[in-house]
């Protein structure tokens, strides 16, 4: 029981570090593209950089630990917030930036995919512990542009390199946590069952995951440029709207974990599909401060449960390989539509290109909709 305290609490913590590094990047790129004035389609190609590196590391993680071991694998993996920070920090070649966004991208994808299985394998009850996890993360994002701002204030290198150390900070707690080694992760790949691949529920699910990641990570990653772009908020404040949507999902994961938990959890990611739909289409007809800032409020809201929500709606097939294959399916969707967006803003202009993330969040509904016409698990 104390072991599994123990890897559950790593995850907890882990995924709050994560919260910052990997949230940041949406303010990181907004400085860096003032800073080095490259075009929204650059913008575009490094988020998007960043959600390959994220999908690589998904299949990576179910792979190495066979051949490396469950800790050498995520200490390898995780690296990449320190390394790919750092280059941040120390050049603004449009190369070395694109690598540096990947780098990122494979630290998030495997501390995502490591702390869903700490925490879901080691939780009595999943989907109060999947909350709880991704309520560690939006406390860790809601720190993120206190930080990033107190630190720009000097300068930008110094923001960036403070995402550095926190991600050496995140990578020493994975250091000091007791994972199994390398004849326990081979012995656990001689019992992987495939049957998961047969499962309408597990597509069906994945396809919900997919909209999610592309409409969440276009938010987080563009709405402080458009914010800014269009005069919405001012600059200085812009970045504070990262606080504002994260606020509302700390909020909104820690309602469903400790005070309103979900009855019928499928049926309730049908109603948080459509109100996210909804507010999303509102907050792009919004032209002035507060009814901006209140709509993303009310989006990030909205969305804030159907992530770990839906993950613990996979119940028996969560596992190191259908995590594996799940989850990097589905972040391809945080590759697609960052693209998108940065390629229609360049043709159309900006407001146009966020408008085009209303189609992943009709998606959503959609799949929501599939999800909650299902039989119940056996």
């Amino acid at each position: 029981m104390e072991h599994n305290a123990r890897l559950r609490n790593t995850g907890f913590a882990t995924f709050f570090f994560s919260g910052i590094c990997a949230i940041s990047s949406g303010v990181v790129v907004s400085l860096l593209q003032e800073q080095y004035g490259f075009a929204y389609g650059m913008t575009g190609t490094l988020l998007s950089l960043m959600s390959i590196g994220n999908l690589l590391a998904g299949l990576l993680i179910g792979v190495l630990p066979g051949v490396l071991g469950m800790k050498p694998s995520v200490l390898l993996l995780t690296a990449g917030y320190v390394a790919g920070y750092a280059i941040m920090g120390l050049t603004g070649a449009e190369t070395l930036l694109a690598a540096a966004f990947f780098l990122v991208g494979i630290a998030k994808g495997s501390v995502i995919n490591t702390c869903t299985i700490l925490v879901s394998d080691h939780s009595a009850d999943r989907t109060r512990g999947m909350n709880l996890m991704h309520s560690c993360y939006a406390c860790g994002a809601l720190l993120c542009p206190v930080l990033i701002a107190a630190a720009a204030k000097a300068s930008t290198k110094l923001a960036v390199l403070l995402l550095a150390v926190l991600g050496g900070v995140l990578w020493l707690v994975y250091l000091t946590t007791p994972f199994g080694g390398k004849a326990q992760s081979g012995k656990a790949k001689e019992k992987i069952d495939w049957s998961f691949l047969r499962s309408a529920r597990f597509w069906l699910l994945t396809g919900l995951l997919f909209c999610q990641n592309a409409a969440e990570q276009s938010v987080t990653g563009w709405m402080v440029t458009y914010f800014k772009g269009s005069g919405i908020i001012a600059g200085t404040l812009a970045a504070y709207t990262v606080t504002v949507m994260w606020g509302a999902t700390l909020a909104a994961r820690l309602l469903i974990a400790f005070v309103f938990p979900f009855q019928q959890p499928r049926k309730a990611m049908v109603v948080m599909a459509l109100t996210c739909t909804v507010f999303y289409v509102a907050m792009m007809q919004a032209h002035s401060q507060l009814p901006a800032i209140l709509l993303l409020f009310a989006f990030a809201f909205a969305m804030a449960g159907m992530n770990p929500t839906a993950v613990a709606s996979a119940g028996k097939m969560t596992s190191v390989t259908s995590m594996g294959i799940m989850l990097p399916v589905a972040s391809s969707g945080a590759i697609l539509m960052p693209w998108v967006i940065g390629r229609v803003a360049e043709s159309a202009g900006l407001a146009a290109g966020m408008m085009t993330n209303i189609i992943p969040c009709v998606g959503l509904l959609f799949f929501a909709v599939l999800v909650a016409r299902m039989p119940e698990e056996a």
